[in-house]
């Protein structure tokens, strides 16, 4: 999607304004009523209540067909259910509404993923770091999905850049120590999840693990 100059909409609203007041009046409230129902269903969502959040995304959609952060939240929605591919027809329209929305293009990822549709899944995360070069949970999520291909060299790699962005992102650290383990590598795989387990995230760092790394 071309994206406007910011001086440029300004300008052709002036000129709407000026000339149908009423017409954008009613244009821009339909864009707010847009934009409330979004922002609920993302409460929802939030809340874990999903049906409700995408029933919110529908009255968005329907007042606004070109709303595509509705149809990204809708499918994420529909992600969240298990219902994986509404989720992948709602990110493909975002997608054909604005082709460089980094968002959908991961969204869409994990979605081929959980449907073990990896290379899809990979293409799709290729995508939204293409867009946003230092997006950490693209590299992360990347690496999972090499990670099931047995391609560990490359999870790895993927999960240094992601950590390489974001020092404190301790799901990355529990990732790469896992793909560390799987090579026989524990001294690594310790030390990351220790790490993690110093950012919050102890899930990899509790008694079991914590015990082999120390050696007892």
């Amino acid at each position: 999607m071309n994206r406007l100059n910011i001086s440029t909409v300004l300008i052709v609203w002036a000129l709407v304004i000026l000339f149908f007041p009423g017409c954008a009046e009613e244009q821009l409230q339909k864009f707010e009523d847009a934009e409330a129902y979004l922002n609920q269903g993302i409460t929802y969502c939030q809340k874990g209540q999903y049906d409700k959040a995408i029933s919110d995304f529908n009255k968005a959609i329907e007042i606004n067909p070109g709303y595509a952060e509705a149809y990204n939240n809708r499918g994420f929605a529909y992600y969240n259910k298990g219902q994986y591919d509404q989720a992948i027809s709602d990110y493909n329209k975002a997608l054909e509404i604005d082709p460089r929305f980094a968002l959908a293009y991961c969204n869409r990822g994990n979605a081929y993923y959980n449907k073990g549709q990896y290379d899809k899944a990979i293409s799709d995360y290729n995508k939204a770091i293409e867009i946003n070069p230092r997006y950490a949970l693209a590299y992360n999520n990347r690496g999972l999905a090499y990670a099931y291909k047995c391609q560990y060299d490359k999870a790895i790699s993927d999960y240094n850049k992601a950590i390489e962005i974001n020092p404190r992102y301790a799901l990355a650290y529990n990732n790469r120590g896992l793909f560390y383990e799987a090579k026989g590598n524990m001294k690594k795989a310790c030390s990351d999840w220790k790490k993690a387990c110093e950012l919050g995230d102890c899930g990899h760092w509790g008694i079991i693990n914590k015990l082999r790394c120390l050696g007892k």
